[in-house]
């Protein structure tokens, strides 16, 4: 036995409260009996569960967690992402980081608990291309506005959208019969320099995404699916992985929002709007994707899209658009699970065998 099982005996369980400078650690025993509370820097505390016996170390699932996972993962450790909401039940009177480390330990206890898996440095690559590339768009999109918005002012009205703003300033700034002073017309093309610089590194944020679903063989099988391309295909795999935290395609659609809310009482079961639980920019690419695939549907004779159509006739055009997500969601845990290629062809053949069975 080492040196810090004689001083604080066998340690089972560790719940660890996450923070920029220090890191409060609770440790309990096989009993649940606390046996350790103190806090530690950032540098010492890997050297510190180092030299533990392997045991179960549980954090909240936030910013750093996933990198703390992976260092506690290469020690021996078995690592575990908790969601702050099933955290918060077990914290006791005040709120601090001794109380929530302590919450943190209880909450690893339970045994029907929900975990994060922690996530490869390749998902967080991928998650951190996707997050850089909805930063230049929001700027790139705030600082067309304001150009619009400043020639508005001038009695020079522009259409919206991007296309529009690079279609038409060249001509605005070169026209002399517009009104523009020499001092505005100036700062107007440093603000349109600006945009095209911006838009420049937006084309080429999204480029290196696109390197990135064609060489990955998972973002390969699932653009094969209906409305998936490379940007939806990176932005599911960096946040599920292989989705084997999911036991089955309705638990991913659940994740994401697209199954209804449920409300039962006495035996009666109600069920509402979905529920819009999870990523929203993953569903926002997911049902921009699927509005692709059901504005076409009617022009094609595939047992998908007459689907789509039957539901879209009955409950309207945006209740179609959902329930094509939610059937994704479900082909694409398949799809990640498996590690085989959504072939339509097959799904139709099993669609009409079930069929004749059921008949």
């Amino acid at each position: 036995m080492n040196s810090i099982n004689k001083k604080y005996g066998t340690i089972k369980r560790i719940g660890i409260d996450l923070s920029k400078n220090t890191l409060q650690m609770h440790g309990e025993d096989e009993k649940s009996r606390k046996i350790l509370e103190r806090g530690f820097s950032r540098r010492s505390i890997l050297s510190f569960t180092a030299n533990l016996s392997p045991c179960t170390i549980a954090m909240e699932a936030c910013g750093s967690s996933h990198y703390w996972g992976r260092e506690f993962m290469k020690q021996g450790h078995t690592v575990q992402l908790l969601p702050a909401q099933y955290v918060k039940p077990f914290v006791k009177s005040h709120k601090n980081d001794r109380i929530d480390a302590e919450a943190i330990c209880e909450a690893s206890a339970r045994p029907n608990k929900r975990l994060v898996p922690v996530k490869t440095i390749e998902q967080h690559d991928i998650q951190s291309l996707h997050r850089v590339r909805q930063n230049i768009c929001k700027n790139r999109t705030a600082l067309a506005n304001q150009i619009r918005g400043l020639l508005g002012e001038y009695g020079i009205v522009i259409p919206e959208g991007i296309a529009h703003v690079f279609s038409e300033m060249p001509s605005v700034l070169e026209d002399a019969e517009n009104h523009l002073s020499n001092l505005i017309r100036e700062v107007l093309n440093e603000q349109f320099e600006e945009l095209k610089h911006i838009d420049e590194r937006f084309q080429a944020i999204t480029k290196k995404i696109e390197n990135v679903a064609a060489s990955h063989p998972l973002c390969r099988r699932l653009m094969t699916l209906e409305g998936f391309g490379p940007l939806t295909a990176t932005a599911l795999y960096g946040a599920v992985g292989n989705g084997s935290q999911f036991k089955k395609g309705r638990h991913m659609s659940a994740w994401l929002g697209v199954v209804p809310k449920q409300y039962s009482t006495g035996g009666r079961s109600r069920l509402g709007r979905i529920s819009k639980h999870g990523n929203c920019y993953i569903r926002s690419l997911m049902a921009g994707g699927a509005r692709a695939v059901v504005q076409y549907a009617d022009k094609k004779e595939d047992r998908l899209s007459k689907w789509i159509c039957q539901i879209k006739g009955k409950k309207g055009y945006n209740v179609a658009v959902i329930a094509l997500v939610n059937k994704n969601m479900r082909v694409a845990w398949a799809v990640l699970t498996k590690g085989e290629e959504y072939d339509i062809t097959h799904q139709e053949q099993l669609a009409q065998r079930y069929e004749k069975a059921a008949a």
